[in-house]
C-alpha cells in the first residue's frame, strides 16, 4: 500500500528529482499551469476505483462456481490454480513496479488494466484446467502490477499531505464498488444461466477496460531517473529494514481471509449462530469500511502515528480472534451472534487503522524515484494473504479450533507490536 511524508513534508529516503523537485512534491510533467488538472487526478482515481470494484465484486461472488458449472473444474483444480497463480502474482509486483517507475506509471498501468481487462475476457472461452492456469496466472500478474503501478502513479498526481486522505476514500470507494458487484453477482448466481454467467464475466473484463480509459486521461507523470552511480535496480531487494516491514504488514494481511473463508466455515462447522450470520457480517464490515475509513485514518499524519495506528490493531485483532474462538463454545444462537458480531466489529477497527498505518509506512519509507517498485514490494502481502489464507484457514483455524484463533491473534500481536521498532530501524538507515 501507500503514503506519504514525515513531519517535515519530505519522503523519506528521497532526493532531489530533476523532474518534480523533491520527493515531497509531484512529478506531474508540466505541472505548472496544470495545477487543476492534477487537482481532479484524486477524483479520477476514485472513479476507476469503484469501476473495477464494481466488476471484481460481482467475479468474487460467482467465480467458484462458474468454474465449476460452465468451465468444468474441480474444486482442488480450482484451489490450486489460483493458489499458483497468485505465487507468481506476489513475485511479479517488484519488476512490474519498477517499470513502472522507468517508463512512467500512468502508461504502465493503462496496460496493466489492458491486460487484466484482456486475462478476464479468456475465462468466457476456456474449458479445460491449463487455459485456466495461464489466464489466472496472467490475471494475477497484471492485478499486483496494476496495485504497484496505480500506487506509483498516485505518487506522482498527489502530494504527500493528501495521500493518505485520498487511500481512505479510495478504500471506502472499493468496499461500496464490491456490494454493487456483488449485488450483481448475486442477481446471475439467482438467475444460474449459461448467460447470465457469462454476462458477469463480460462486465468485470469491461470494467477494466473502463478504467484503462480513465487512467489514460490523467496527467502524465514523468519516469524517475536511474538509480544515482549506477546502483542496483531493484533496490527494494537489498533494503533489510523494508523487507522486514514488508514481512510484518503481510502478516497482518493475513486479516484478509478471516471474512471471505474462516468466518463462514466456522460460523457453520462450530458455531450455533444460523447462516444468514455470514451475510450480516459481511454487510457489517463493508458498510463500517465506507463510513468510517477516511475518519479512521485523519489521524495517521507520521510514521509515529502510523506505528502506534499497527500496534493499536494488531492488539484489537488478538482480542477479536479470543472473541471469535469463545463464539464456538457451545453456547446458544443468540449469544453465539451477539459473539461474532462483537469479533466483526473489532475486527473492522483493527482493519481500517491497519490499511491508515500500512499505507503511511509503504509510502513515507519508499525512496521517491523507486514509488513503484517499493510499493509492489510492500503489496506482497496481499498476494501472500491470498495465497496462504486457504490453507491457513482450513488447518489452523478450522481443524484446530479455539487454539487455533488464539495462535493467529498472537501473530497479529507480535506483528503490531514489532512494526515500531521495525519502522524506526528503516528511519534511521535513511
Amino acid at each position: 500500500m501507500a503514503n506519504k511524508s514525515n513531519a517535515r513534508g519530505r519522503t523519506y529516503g528521497s532526493e532531489p528529482h530533476a523532474t518534480g523537485g523533491t520527493g515531497g512534491h509531484a512529478r506531474v510533467q508540466g505541472v505548472r499551469g496544470r495545477r487543476g488538472e492534477a487537482g481532479r487526478a484524486p477524483r479520477a482515481l476514485v472513479v476507476a476505483q469503484f469501476v473495477n470494484a464494481v466488476g471484481d465484486g460481482a467475479f468474487y461472488v460467482f467465480s467458484a462456481l462458474y468454474f465449476t458449472r460452465i468451465v468444468g473444474l474441480s474444486a482442488p483444480q480450482i484451489g490450486a490454480g489460483l493458489t499458483a497463480a497468485w505465487a507468481v502474482g506476489s513475485l511479479a509486483g517488484v519488476p512490474l513496479g519498477h517499470l513502472a517507475d522507468r517508463r512512467g506509471p500512468r502508461g504502465t498501468a493503462v496496460l496493466l488494466a489492458l491486460a487484466t481487462a484482456v486475462s478476464v475476457a479468456s475465462f468466457l472461452v476456456l474449458r479445460s484446467f491449463v487455459p485456466f492456469l495461464c489466464a489466472a496466472v496472467a490475471y494475477a500478474t497484471a492485478q499486483s502490477g496494476l496495485a504497484a503501478a496505480r500506487q506509483a502513479l498516485l505518487a506522482g498526481l498527489v502530494a504527500p499531505a493528501g495521500r493518505t486522505r485520498v487511500l481512505a476514500r479510495l478504500q471506502a470507494v472499493l468496499n461500496g464498488g464490491l456490494a454493487v458487484g456483488a449485488a450483481l453477482g448475486g442477481l446471475a448466481l439467482h438467475a444460474g444461466t449459461r448467460t447470465a454467467y457469462l454476462s458477469v464475466f463480460a462486465l468485470d473484463a469491461v470494467a477494466f477496460l473502463g478504467c484503462a480509459l480513465i487512467l489514460g486521461r490523467l496527467p502524465a507523470v514523468a519516469p524517475a531517473a536511474g538509480p544515482a552511480g549506477g546502483g542496483p535496480g531493484l533496490a527494494v531487494l537489498r533494503d533489510r529494514p523494508y523487507a522486514l516491514l514488508a514481512l510484518l504488514n503481510a502478516l497482518m494481511m493475513l486479516r484478509m481471509p478471516l471474512l471471505s473463508l474462516a468466518l463462514p466455515l466456522w460460523i457453520v462447522e462450530r458455531t450455533a449462530a444460523p447462516g444468514w450470520t455470514v451475510s450480516a457480517l459481511f454487510v457489517l464490515n463493508t458498510g463500517a469500511v465506507m463510513l468510517f475509513q477516511v475518519r479512521a485514518a485523519r489521524s495517521v499524519t507520521d510514521l509515529a502515528a502510523a506505528a502506534r495506528a499497527v500496534r493499536w490493531s494488531g492488539a484489537v485483532l488478538c482480542a477479536a480472534c479470543a472473541v471469535f474462538a469463545l463464539s464456538g463454545t457451545g453456547w446458544g444462537t443468540g449469544t453465539a451472534v451477539a459473539m461474532l458480531v462483537l469479533g466483526a466489529v473489532l475486527q473492522v477497527l483493527a482493519e481500517m487503522r491497519h490499511s491508515a498505518g500500512s499505507w503511511q509506512i509503504g509510502f513515507a519509507l519508499a525512496p521517491a524515484d523507486r514509488i513503484g517498485q517499493y510499493q509492489g514490494f510492500y503489496g506482497t502481502g496481499v498476494p501472500v494473504a491470498r495465497t496462504l489464507g486457504p490453507l491457513l484457514v482450513t488447518t489452523l483455524l478450522i481443524g484446530r479450533g479455539a487454539p487455533g484463533w488464539l495462535f493467529l491473534g498472537v501473530v497479529f500481536l507480535v506483528a503490531g507490536a514489532a512494526t515500531g521498532p521495525a519502522v524506526r530501524w528503516a528511519e534511521a538507515a535513511r
